[in-house]
């Protein structure tokens, strides 16, 4: 570790967080060379097993199933995804608890004096995401985990996460989103995420139908394949499910699960794909079958299909590329009969828009439009034409709003009791609504 003092540097995460927004709004490349060299400078280093986890959804809950298991079985764990509904330091949790800031800080540091570098050596240009990515890494390491669970911020092959060689990766869903980055199709976006795999390592493909790119690149570099319905299987009704490894595999087997906690059929994929990765890890890592059920049953995650109770009922979901928002019309549309579905919508303008509205269209009543604190969103004024040319679109559109908080506030006042409300769009969206903690609804039909 470096120990050197930097009295002119901040002090508080808040302003280091605005240092690094400052002084490295872009790196120079996509490459990976300028956040390895800063790495080799910090000698960082995780003395822990590491699970890589990429994919275009599904990342967030694989990587809080995994850490809910190993959580379990009384291993100390370290998790960093990305990005964060309403505080920073919710990207690092420590034993199922996000760091606190001042834990944060000294790790900031330490990157800037390696960045700036010492006797000679060049400065460094690092993106936001690299500078707080080796941070992260570097409070991770300091804490003395036992397993370190890393999400992939973006792709795969040139993310910051890459710069560690994981013992197991693994693979979610692959499907079309940051195609100007990552390619127009799911070939070419498979190929990205392939990157996180390692010569002789397990990588586990959760995916039922994963593009041809993905396998062909493991075979190429010779890793240890673990494919869903090839080396591992599940089944379930609607009462539990279960879960076996092929013959080839070992054998193993668990019957009469419970759903996982975290609501949404596309769950249940995500969770195969954990137990994939803990069984192909099991040599390193023992995990007894009682740890599997209580870490499934006991899994929390804000913003995944996430149901408030109250009335009337609000769900949180952080659904932002077609392929989420399809999941999430599926789990809406399983939820049974509402009068009236409100919804709460914001998203960044690079999204295929008409494709997510068109899908999730037929199950909402009202629109309740806001802008996003950021360049990248789109405003509400720009997605209103849009719902309005959906069908009954001018009917439904009821209104634009500065903040999804009020955005929310309205469609609250609007909601009768029975009615649903569905906050989604982006994970600012959600992140929006929650910023003073849970919402509050006042219970009109008790005569608040």
């Amino acid at each position: 570790m470096l120990d050197i003092p930097v009295p002119e540097h901040p002090t508080s995460l808040a302003d280091w967080l605005a240092h690094a927004e400052r002084l490295h709004p872009v790196a120079i490349d996509m490459g990976l060379e300028r956040v390895q060299a800063v790495a080799r400078r910090m000698a960082l280093k995780l003395d822990a097993a590491v699970i890589t986890v990429a994919g275009t959804n599904g990342k967030g809950s694989t990587c809080a199933m995994l850490e809910s298991i190993y959580g379990q079985s009384g291993y100390r764990t370290g998790v960093y995804t990305s990005p964060h509904l309403v505080h920073f330091e919710e990207r690092c949790r420590i034993d199922g608890q996000p760091v606190a800031a001042a834990e944060l800080v000294p790790a900031m540091a330490e990157v800037e004096v390696a960045r700036k570098g010492q006797g000679g050596e060049p400065e460094v240009s690092l993106s936001y995401f690299e500078f707080t990515t080796l941070a992260i890494l570097r409070t991770i390491a300091r804490a003395g985990v036992d397993v370190a669970i890393l999400e992939v911020g973006l792709g795969g092959r040139l993310d910051a996460v890459n710069i560690i060689d994981a013992d197991c990766a693994v693979i979610t869903s692959i499907d079309l989103d940051h195609t100007a980055i990552l390619g127009p199709d799911r070939e070419s976006i498979g190929r990205e995420k392939a990157g996180i795999m390692r010569t002789g390592r397990p990588v586990v493909v959760s995916d039922p139908m994963p593009p041809a790119s993905l396998i062909d690149h493991a075979r190429e570099i010779d890793a240890d394949l673990w494919r869903v319905g090839v080396d591992f299987h599940f089944a379930g009704d609607k009462q539990q499910w279960g879960w076996a490894t092929h013959p080839s595999r070992g054998g193993r087997r668990y019957s009469g699960l419970a759903y996982p906690a975290l609501r949404g059929a596309n769950q249940l994929v995500n969770a195969a794909g954990v137990l994939g990765a803990i069984e192909a890890l099991r040599a390193r890592l023992p995990v007894t079958a009682q740890a599997v059920r209580a870490g499934l049953a006991l899994v929390e995650l804000p913003g995944r299909f996430q149901i408030l109770p109250g009335t009337p009922t609000l769900v949180l979901d952080v659904a932002h590329n077609p392929h989420s928002v399809a999941a999430l019309t599926e789990n809406l549309d399983a939820m049974g009969f509402y009068p009236c579905t409100h919804a709460v919508f914001g998203a960044m303008a690079d999204k295929d828009l008409d494709a997510m509205l068109a899908r999730v269209a037929p199950l909402v009543d009202r629109w309740y439009l806001c802008d996003l604190p950021l360049p990248r969103a789109i405003k509400a004024a720009d997605l209103a034409p849009r719902i309005q040319a959906l069908p009954a679109g001018d009917r439904a559109l009821a209104g634009t709003f500065a903040s999804p908080s009020q955005a929310l506030a309205a469609a609250l006042e609007a909601s009768a009791p029975a009615d649903r409300i569905a906050v989604f769009g982006s994970f600012h969206t959600v992140g929006g609504v929650l910023q003073d903690g849970l919402p509050k609804r006042s219970a009109k039909h008790l005569g608040a």
